[in-house]
């Protein structure tokens, strides 16, 4: 009945309701485009079923999330220099996201031996993006199984060096990151969440007066000791697209992607500086 009643809307009124929704579509398009750098991350084959993803828009941050997996596939924020100190009250807990189709929730983790990892993290959004988004980083949908050596030491560290050198550096670093799976699937105790092999980062330094556009990777597995020198773990963005099946900064030109992407240069981030700074924590 109320099919009918939409078909018998003048001619006109249905025209300027579909141009609304296609104006409000590319609205969210773009702002989905502002808070990424050279484009969202897309799956390199969209067949594979294991890399179809959702994207969530949240104040500070985007997140790619799987809900095969149950895990995000990539969330992509941006960081600049701040002046150092505190960031506010960390939120005392974790809590489901109403946007997903399959609820994960905070105790899912509970007694797994893995910790509930933040991919967009607590410290860096608040500072760089304010308490709203600070919150939103506490969602399920932006968490991940991380073991706590990595997550409570490597991660951190790196974490750490991208607000305390990376930001002070470049000025402005936008960051990719997400979990790496192999073949062989594992998921946590009596759940369906996925247990990821390793997680990357990537962090974009925009090109500035005479300094190009750079890039700088990281993949670093589940089994770490947490005290590794952070270049352990360097690697090219060609070899977390191979690893994830994912492709990154792909709007721009291809000549300047293979460049980037092969090209492994942490000196122009002044690695060495933070290789073996142990984390604040």
């Amino acid at each position: 009945m109320k099919l009918k009643r939409i078909f018998k809307l003048p001619s006109w009124l249905l025209l300027l309701l579909v141009l609304g929704g296609g104006f409000t579509y590319w609205q969210e398009v773009q702002e989905r485009e502002n808070h990424a750098y050279a484009g969202l991350p897309l799956a390199q084959d969209w067949k594979d079923w294991q890399r179809w993803h959702r994207v969530l828009r949240n104040p500070g941050f985007m997140v790619g999330y799987s809900e095969i997996r149950m895990n995000p596939l990539w969330v992509t924020y941006r960081i600049e220099a701040v002046k150092p100190g505190g960031s506010g009250q960390r939120p005392s807990s974790f809590s489901y996201d109403w946007r997903s189709l399959v609820r994960v929730n905070p105790n899912d983790y509970t007694g797994s031996g893995y910790d509930r990892g933040h991919l967009a993290p607590n410290y860096a959004i608040a500072k760089v993006h304010g308490r709203e988004a600070q919150l939103k980083t506490f969602l399920m949908t932006n968490i991940s199984p991380q073991k706590p050596k990595l997550n409570r030491r490597v991660w951190q560290r790196i974490e750490q060096a991208a607000m305390d050198h990376f930001a002070v550096l470049k000025n402005e670093v936008w960051v990719i990151t997400g979990p790496v799976f192999d073949d062989a699937i594992e998921r946590l105790p009596g759940k369906f969440i996925e247990i990821p092999d390793a997680f990357y980062k990537i962090f974009i330094a925009p090109p500035e007066g005479e300094r190009p556009l750079e890039v700088l990777a990281f993949v670093v597995p589940q089994n770490v000791r947490g005290s590794e020198p952070l270049a352990k773990f360097v690697t090219s963005v060609r070899e977390v697209e191979s690893l994830t099946g994912l492709d990154f900064m792909h709007r721009l030109p291809q000549s300047l992607q293979d460049e980037l992407e092969t090209t492994l240069n942490p000196q122009a981030w002044q690695l060495e500086k933070v290789n073996q700074v142990m984390g604040r924590f």
